[in-house]
């Protein structure tokens, strides 16, 4: 809703507020970070503002669903400074973190829909080194055998926390139970794509936490609706900004 202009083309705190559902301290607060550019004063100290004004307001509202709000007030402020490319800077930073987490989802898509069966060896192990599976797990050995890996990588992993074998309790060898194994092929995945360690732990985590691979589907189209709803909300801010920009010129 735009503002109503009072006379000389002004607004007072609460025009601008009200059409935005906000409170006119906020509006006081946007301008002392830097969102709003500095308002005019009346002979008796009262804020005034402008059409100006109210495009800042649009753009930053419009930046934020996108962008967050720190981003979105750190791209209003270099814009209200006179650091247009600051903005647009930082603009094409928040861009390429979406990409990166669009292609992150695409990765953990590819390494589920790329993982084979689970499957559990029983052979018998004449070797604490190669040691097979036993009841109920798969042994160090044959499990990284499968994936084509040494047994020292499937190490590394526990120690990174993406998978949680247990301990026999007679040999003390590593155990991997249905689900390490599925972790482990999944961050064997994940790992072929290029990602380190610290990147793949936590979409470790998220499989946990979901009890699987089946329920983590849906985790994931949620995920890919909220990436979606986040590049059409840079476009609308994109659009406020640009309008801004020329209102401002």
């Amino acid at each position: 809703m735009a503002p109503n202009l009072q006379s000389g083309g002004r607004l007072r705190p609460v025009d601008l507020a009200r059409g935005h559902g906000l409170s006119t301290q906020a509006i006081r607060n946007y301008e002392e970070a830097g969102i709003l550019p500095a308002a005019g004063r009346t002979p008796h100290g009262y804020r005034t503002y402008t059409s100006v004004h109210a495009g800042a307001l649009r753009a930053f509202l419009a930046l934020v669903p996108g962008h967050g709000h720190p981003t979105a007030t750190s791209i209003m402020r270099a814009v209200n400074q006179g650091g247009v490319d600051e903005a647009l800077r930082l603009v094409d930073e928040s861009h390429a973190r979406l990409l990166d987490d669009r292609r992150t989802l695409q990765a953990v898509e590819n390494a589920l829909r790329d993982l084979p069966p689970t499957t559990t060896t029983t052979e018998t192990a004449t070797e604490p080194g190669a040691a097979l599976s036993g009841p109920g797990g798969t042994f160090v050995g044959p499990l990284a055998a499968q994936l084509g890996i040494r047994p020292a990588t499937l190490r590394k992993w526990e120690r990174a926390g993406l998978v949680h074998p247990r301990r026999d309790p007679l040999t003390g060898y590593r155990v991997y139970e249905e689900a390490d194994v599925r972790d482990a092929r999944l961050a064997h995945q994940l790992r072929r794509g290029g990602y380190l360690l610290d990147q793949i732990a936590p979409l470790i985590a998220q499989v946990r936490a979901a009890g699987g691979l089946e329920p983590l589907e849906a985790a994931l189209g949620d995920w890919r609706a909220r990436l979606s709803a986040r590049g059409r909300a840079m476009l609308a801010g994109a659009a406020e900004l640009e309008a801004y920009l020329r209102e401002r010129e």
